[in-house]
């Protein structure tokens, strides 16, 4: 059996200001690296054998914090974990997409990756990964669309997934050529945080 935990990175400026990162290669800000270390400090207990990350700083330094806790020696980067792509919409906010293009911003080809294309690169990634590490127990520093968007591929019955939280867990059982979710979103590592299983 393999076991995986999904993360989503920690907070970052753009995250606070509500605007959309795809992309756009935005750094963690303070708080997202001390959630990145509470969350290297809550998994330090356990046993884990990788930990990959998409390409993009703010996957990179989240996953580069947790390593550390983990006291692993590297983090594998895959372009394949990165965030979808919001052409056009990056570094917008809801209200400036409404404001430019309307309120059916989302019918118009701004630019966006497709979901079919974001689930296709994500599948390609897991079936590598389970085949280059049967029965490991690894970790993949990635971002919410991404993460999202996955789950409702994987596990169906989870659709529509809410969002997910910064530096938020969500462990991942492969066996008998099947999906298991054991945990959501949770983030009980974050102080004042309520865990959402």
């Amino acid at each position: 059996m393999t076991q995986i935990a999904i993360i989503r990175h920690g907070t970052t400026s753009w995250n606070k200001a509500g605007k959309l990162q795809g992309h756009s290669d935005i750094p963690l800000d303070d708080e997202g690296k001390l959630q990145a270390l509470k969350l290297g400090q809550r998994l330090s207990s356990e046993s884990w054998d990788l930990v990959y990350s998409s390409h993009l700083i703010r996957a990179r330094q989240t996953a580069a914090i947790v390593a550390q806790e983990l006291g692993l020696d590297s983090v594998i980067e895959d372009h394949r974990l990165g965030e979808a792509g919001g052409g056009l919409i990056e570094g917008t906010t809801e209200e400036e997409r409404q404001a430019k293009w309307g309120a059916s911003w989302k019918l118009l080809d701004l630019g966006m990756e497709s979901n079919a294309a974001v689930v296709a690169r994500g599948r390609a990634f897991l079936t590598d990964l389970l085949a280059e590490n049967p029965g490991k127990k690894i970790l993949l520093v990635t971002h919410g669309s991404f993460i999202r968007q996955m789950l409702d591929a994987l596990l169906p019955a989870m659709h529509p997934t809410p969002p997910m939280k910064n530096t938020s867990i969500t462990r991942l059982q492969f066996s008998d050529e099947n999906w298991h979710c054991e945990l959501f979103n949770c983030v009980i590592h974050l102080d004042n945080s309520e865990d959402t299983q």
